[in-house]
């Protein structure tokens, strides 16, 4: 049996899960989330905790059952605590910026690279070289922080480019010279 899947979700206050069919709505002080129910899991709601249990112990059942309990816990923090992620921009004259909710990025190209992001996400400028991604939907801010590194990845020559905070780029020597 899954470890993860037995445990029981605890809920803050303020926090409400409702079921309706498949689908799993939870509702809290900084917005709601929902998400679909697999086949075979099923979901009991009893005193402030959220238990979540499978039907059989299939391969795909048993991956299911840690899969949704590790879901309804993360629906659970966004909507009371969010997420965030923190990205630096390594690079000489390279700096970001806030232009309403455009982040606007000059990273070594011929223009300015332009994002803006999905609703749901906040980007917040700390300074011309940390900004912070932050929402209530855990994958939504991972995705939202995998898009902008696309702009530019960190290469392993100078180091140079977009990564998260305090994230470990193995560098490689260059060129060792004539022969």
């Amino acid at each position: 049996m899954s470890r993860i899947g037995r445990k029981a979700v605890a809920l803050a206050k303020g926090v409400t899960v409702s079921i309706n069919g498949d689908d799993i709505r939870v509702k809290g002080p900084k917005g709601e989330l929902s998400t679909k129910l697999m086949p075979g899991i099923s979901v009991n709601i009893e005193e402030g905790k959220v238990q979540v249990s499978r039907s059989n112990d299939e391969k795909q059942t048993c991956a299911w059952h840690g899969m949704t309990r590790a879901l309804i816990a993360n629906m659970v923090t966004g909507v009371t605590e969010g997420f965030q992620k923190t990205m630096e921009i390594v690079g000489v004259g390279w700096r970001a910026q806030l232009q309403g909710k455009k982040l606007v990025m000059n990273l070594g190209f011929s223009h300015p690279v332009e994002f803006t992001p999905p609703s749901g996400i906040e980007i917040v400028v700390e300074n011309p070289i940390k900004f912070i991604v932050k929402g209530i939907d855990k994958e939504l801010v991972g995705q939202t922080c995998a898009l902008i590194r696309q702009y530019r990845p960190p290469e392993p020559y100078h180091g140079k480019g977009i990564r998260f905070e305090n994230e470990y780029i193995a560098r490689k020597a260059g060129k060792t010279g004539a022969k």
